[in-house]
């Protein structure tokens, strides 16, 4: 049976980001990717609907094993993502050229939602791919950023156009 409802995470908690889709030992250069971590009952829940749950090595000896779900971050197919960055100052939605700025981010709460592809391979495998539909992501802004919100940039003033 396909899956065919969105997943919606409210508070989530993303690791391994790669929203530039930097080249790494476990990523080709240009796919953009993060995980979502789930708690246990979920993670088995979207196994069973054949999504594509990883399984992490618990860390400290007797905690369960860590629920986590591999989601794409796709501009150049079907419809792009909508991510918006939310700070004291507002919000601001962030593009292909601009989102790779989250790989850094103190994120301070994400909200996402997932949309299902369905798969199914010529010898029969099949399963449930994530792909990212909406990220709405609060910044965790340090002591300062208010202080020197309306400063100007310097540089950007110099930077002479042809």
């Amino acid at each position: 049976m396909a899956v065919t409802s969105n997943i919606t995470l409210e508070d989530a908690r993303i690791g391994f980001r790669n929203f530039s889709g930097k080249e790494g030992q476990f990523n080709p250069a240009g796919r953009r990717n993060f995980m979502v971590f789930l708690d246990h009952e979920d993670g088995q829940r979207l196994q069973e609907d054949g999504w594509n749950v990883r399984w992490l090595k618990p860390r400290e000896e007797g905690d369960e094993p860590q629920a986590g779900l591999s989601v794409q971050v796709e501009f150049s197919k079907g419809r792009p993502p909508k991510v918006v960055q939310i700070t004291a100052h507002g919000k601001t939605t962030l593009t292909e050229e601009t989102i790779n700025i989250l790989d850094w981010a103190e994120i301070e709460s994400c909200d996402i939602i997932i949309r299902p592809y369905n798969w199914e391979m010529a010898d029969g495998r099949k399963g449930v791919k994530a792909y990212l539909s909406a990220l709405y992501v609060t910044i965790k802004e340090d002591a300062f950023e208010s202080k020197y919100y309306n400063v100007p940039d310097s540089a950007a003033n110099s930077v002479e156009e042809d």
